[in-house]
């Protein structure tokens, strides 16, 4: 028998599908959603945004459950496993991840589903223990403090002095962002820190005569440190 023939007989022998295991695949199936529950408490915990999205959370659970059956399918049979990469390399996905800790968390449920299909069910737990421990500790780290915007609209762009010298006893790092001039008057947004007494702020800017609306805001721009 030739390298080809022992080829071709190995090759063949992969088409066929392996025999399937009701209680194995039932048992992998089990861990990875305990896993994937645990990952939807853990995020439950973690995420802080004003919208949390449940059903984003619920996905988590049942990306891990299909993932760790794709898995399964692929180790059963090349053909199969031929199959899922044609099927999958046709998917896109166009929905936008504007959060960074969503993406972590998408590749986590991902990891769990690709790891417990492969049966190896303590690296799973582990690596879910390891990320669970990581995130938290790093959740727990103060966060520097944000800048904020202070948006100005006078009737005389000569007020602009006057604004400055009040920010500058109230706030550190000052910078102008925007400043815009019309025949009304001027539109300006700076960046600051502020120290202490932003209602003080804003009042004594306010009593300035040219000045018409003043507002402080935060926004979720990188921190300066």
């Amino acid at each position: 028998m030739g390298f080809n023939d022992v080829l071709k007989k190995s090759f063949l022998e992969g088409l066929n599908v392996a025999e399937f295991n009701l209680i194995s695949v039932s048992v992998t199936l089990a861990v990875t959603a305990i896993l994937g529950i645990y990952i939807y408490l853990v995020y439950r915990v973690v995420s802080r945004k004003a919208f949390y999205s449940k059903s984003f959370n619920i996905s988590l659970v049942a990306m891990a459950m299909i993932t760790a059956a794709i898995i399964l399918a692929i180790q059963s049979s090349v053909v199969i496993s031929l199959g899922m990469v044609g099927a999958l390399s046709i998917v896109r996905f166009r929905t936008a991840v504007k959060e960074p800790m969503d993406l972590v968390f998408l590749f986590w449920s991902i990891a769990v589903g690709i790891i417990c299909g492969a049966g190896l069910y303590g690296m799973a737990l582990m690596l879910s223990l390891c990320v669970t421990i990581v995130v938290l500790l790093l959740e727990c780290l103060p966060a520097p403090r944000t800048p904020m915007l202070l948006v100005l609209n006078a009737s005389n762009a000569g007020v602009e002095s006057q604004v400055t010298q009040i920010v500058s006893r109230y706030a550190r790092h000052v910078r102008v962002r925007s400043r815009n001039l019309t025949k009304n008057g001027m539109d300006m947004v700076m960046e600051l820190r502020i120290r202490k007494g932003a209602s003080d702020m804003l009042s004594a800017i306010n009593e300035l005569a040219e000045v018409e609306m003043v507002s402080l805001l935060t926004h979720d721009g990188e921190a300066v440190i």
